[in-house]
């Protein structure tokens, strides 16, 4: 019996130091990446044009894996991956057909993984660069995080994630940036990891240049405040690049509802959720900025769902996606290109807009 015990006590010991052993090994390997510029020798000479109209298409690809019927562990699923390497392969191949489709100038993606466990260490970017090389685009990718390994799910772990966001444009990127976001500070850093926006400068046939912002703001957080102090410091950028003669535009999963209150349009979900509250009132004035929140009132289509289980009527479903340009860009056009979330719980967003005298 007393060997029994101390047996029991034993293990009971090395689980708790296994745990400690972890918990400390995910502190200590917690680390933010910091602004960079970006060396660039870009092989596309053209400049963009003023007063012509220009396509540009926005999408979070939700990282390869979301399937239709795929429910994601931290939105109330049970998975924490792509279902396998093969499906990953063919989920991208499709993404990055109907990207080519589009043929669009411009390409504003986030959630791409380059060597994450959850998605078999598959180099996403690398795929999208091959399927999309006929358009000669100047790309640019720019790492969003780069996490210590999550052991959670414990019957298949999320793993370690590095992801970011990736810039195709059929003209040359001269230069670049990462700039660091703010994020939530104590445990629920370690949830919502690092963030960040690109910027990349792209020179105008009249001298000025065209500034693109793609990013993707915090969704794992306490309360929704970090993501709008991080659209704030997003504004007041576009803003300065706006005061300094330049065309700024930005393209992105916001993480916030931009329509102020999308059950107006796709329904009151079956489940109540928070995560994704509206843009705070009164955010853009003082600015020459302005929000391009896509939507067809007769047609309207959600771009995004709350990944809690299959795709099905009455799930929650709102935009989060969209576009925001200064003064001196005129939009012509802008919609949700409905996938029924056939690839990523994410729908693409396009938008056609041209950059005036």
């Amino acid at each position: 019996m007393k060997k029994a015990v101390k047996v029991i006590v034993c293990l009971v010991l090395a689980l708790v130091l296994i745990v400690i052993g972890y918990l400390a090994y995910v502190l200590i390997d917690y680390h933010r990446i910091g602004n960079e510029v970006i060396d660039r020798n870009p092989a596309i000479a053209e400049k963009a044009e003023v007063n012509k109209e220009y396509d540009m298409v926005s999408w979070n690809i939700g990282f390869g894996a979301y399937e239709s019927d795929y429910g994601f562990f931290m939105d109330g699923g049970t998975e924490s991956r792509a279902r396998s390497k093969e499906r990953l392969h063919s989920n991208m191949e499709k993404i990055g057909g109907l990207l080519d489709e589009q043929e669009a100038q411009f390409l504003l993606l986030q959630e791409v993984d380059t060597d994450a466990t959850r998605t078999y260490h598959v180099d996403e970017y690398a795929m999208l660069k091959g399927k999309l090389r006929e358009h000669n685009y100047d790309d640019l990718y720019v790492c969003n995080y780069d996490s210590p390994y999550l052991m959670y799910p414990l019957t298949q772990p999320h793993g370690k994630s590095v992801s970011g966001i990736a810039t195709f444009s059929q003209f040359g990127i001269l230069s670049a940036e990462r700039v660091e976001l703010p994020v939530e500070d104590g445990v629920m850093k370690l949830v919502d990891l690092d963030r960040c926006y690109a910027k990349s400068y792209i020179p105008v046939s009249d001298g000025r240049e065209l500034v693109l912002f793609n990013v993707h703001l915090s969704a794992y957080t306490s309360d929704g405040a970090i993501a709008t102090e991080q659209l704030q410091m997003l504004l007041q950028d576009m803003q300065s690049e706006y005061e300094a003669g330049n065309y700024a535009v930005c393209g992105g999963d916001f993480n916030k509802d931009i329509l102020g209150d999308s059950s107006v349009y796709f329904g009151k979900a079956d489940v109540a959720y928070n995560w994704a509250q509206p843009l705070p009132e009164g955010i853009f004035e003082g600015t020459n900025l302005t929000l391009i929140a896509p939507l067809n009132e007769a047609q309207p289509v959600p771009s995004c769902r709350n990944a809690d289980g299959p795709y099905h009527a009455g799930q929650f479903v709102l935009t989060v996606d969209g576009f925001i340009v200064s003064d001196n860009v005129s939009v012509s056009m802008t919609e949700v290109i409905d996938t029924g979330f056939a690839y990523s719980d994410h729908n693409p967003v396009h938008m056609s807009f041209k950059l005036a005298e």
